[in-house]
């Protein structure tokens, strides 16, 4: 090919800039929402589709107008400008949804993927003394207008239900309770008595022995240091929050049915003091 030649061929080559804006967005969507944003350093066109409702509603779940309009801002707040601007909503803090703000929806920032966190007033507690079990009060460090702090029980067990359709289908969970404990002090919340389990569909996903308060059971029980028990990890927002187990909703899972999680104390002795603020379903 003589040098003319090869001018024409390096004219007619396709640059990325070349290429329709649409076109674009179609492959951005098709990633996730932080290579998008990584994308929009690369040129003036991959920039504006960046910012196209093509591209983030493919990051938005297929309900998050209900979950803005259900939301206590939402009532309040101007409808987004745009997908993007939905998207930002929802991934910046948990949206208080259903009628007494007892659910928090938001989406992970890097993957979109919808996260959940049912309050205490959503989760299932032992009531050995009846209402005299637990006390419902507002806590400084929660995003919910009660936690549940336990007064006095002899069997523990927690369970939460989340319908498998709440969460986003081919996408690997961990399930965690977030608690506290009582300023007053506490009891009975210390290893080897302790166990967590994940069902999806009636079918045991995980089960776990952990250790709620391992300064407890060091006090009363000696070093702690059986081979595979979970222990607590502290959080950014004050509270702790321990794994329970892990899922994934996939193609077997019928929409109807559910992701149910435990806490269970196995020992039948007094125990107080635990404060539970919620349990989250968290992408890994």
């Amino acid at each position: 090919m003589d040098t003319t030649g090869m001018a024409t061929a390096m004219e007619e080559t396709t640059r990325l800039d070349d290429l329709p804006v649409s076109c674009v967005a179609h492959v951005l969507a098709l990633t996730s929402p932080r290579d998008v944003c990584r994308c929009t350093a690369v040129s003036p066109s991959f920039r504006d589709a960046a910012e196209s409702d093509t591209v983030w509603e493919r990051f938005l779940p297929a309900d998050y107008l209900a979950i803005l309009l259900r939301s206590g801002s939402g009532r309040s707040a101007p409808p987004p400008s745009s997908k993007k601007e939905a998207y930002l909503r929802l991934s910046d803090s948990g949206v208080l949804v259903s009628d007494g703000g007892d659910t928090a929806v938001w989406l992970a920032r890097g993957s979109g993927a919808k996260c959940v966190a049912l309050s205490a007033r959503k989760l299932s507690l032992p009531w050995d003394d009846g209402e005299f079990s637990w006390r419902w009060t507002p806590h400084p460090l929660s995003r919910f207008p009660e936690v549940a702090q336990l007064v006095g029980c002899t069997g523990l067990d927690i369970y939460g239900r989340l319908p498998a359709s709440a969460l986003t289908p081919a996408t690997d969970y961990a399930a965690y309770l977030v608690f506290g404990v009582a300023e007053e002090g506490h009891r009975g919340l210390s290893f080897p008595d302790q166990e967590t389990t994940v069902a999806v569909g009636g079918r045991a996903a995980s089960s776990h022995a952990v250790c709620l308060c391992e300064e407890e059971a060091r006090k009363f029980r000696g070093a702690v240091d059986a081979d595979g028990v979970r222990r607590p990890a502290l959080r950014d927002d004050g509270w702790s929050e321990m794994e329970m187990g892990r899922l994934r909703v996939d193609e077997t899972v019928a929409a109807e049915e559910e992701v149910v999680v435990s806490f269970e104390v196995l020992g039948w002795y007094p125990k107080r003091g635990l404060v539970v603020e919620a349990v989250e379903f968290r992408p890994l």
